[in-house]
């Protein structure tokens, strides 16, 4: 009887070392789940504003969603590294936009790489906007 529990007792730690050995040896993913609503308001992003568009992304196996590149914007999402002010580039130094002040604002809200995120950012026009985002495939849609 005591043989039998030594056995058995070696065997369930050889099963649990076993077990912990292939969990690290898996390896983890470079990026968490992300599922995001991206939209585009006229407006400073107050409640009562209107939406001119929205879409939906979510980059976990596959991309995919009601945006129309979801591939492209997933790979520019992941290159910001959840910093999303890396969206906004340098104007394009070829585009002259006129001074009037008719704001508009993006937003993104939801999970993005396993981590809760709401951001906006408010620009002084349309023009603006197109040159800051310089076609960034997120807003691209």
């Amino acid at each position: 009887m005591r043989h039998h529990l030594i056995a058995v007792s070696a065997l369930s730690l050889l099963c649990l070392a076993g077990s912990t050995g292939l969990a690290e040896a898996q390896p983890a993913s470079a990026h968490g789940p992300s599922a995001m609503v991206f939209t585009v308001i006229q407006g400073s992003g107050e409640p009562t504003d209107t939406v001119l568009r929205a879409t939906t992304l979510s980059c976990a196996y596959t991309a995919e969603g009601t945006h129309p590149a979801p591939r492209a914007a997933c790979d520019a999402l992941n290159a910001t590294d959840g910093e999303l002010n890396r969206l906004l580039a340098a104007p394009d130094p070829s585009l002259v936009c006129p001074m009037y002040f008719d704001p508009v604002t993006v937003t993104a809200d939801g999970v993005l790489n396993g981590r809760r995120v709401a951001w906006k950012h408010t620009f002084s026009n349309t023009c603006v906007m197109s040159a800051n985002l310089n076609s960034n495939p997120v807003y691209a849609f």
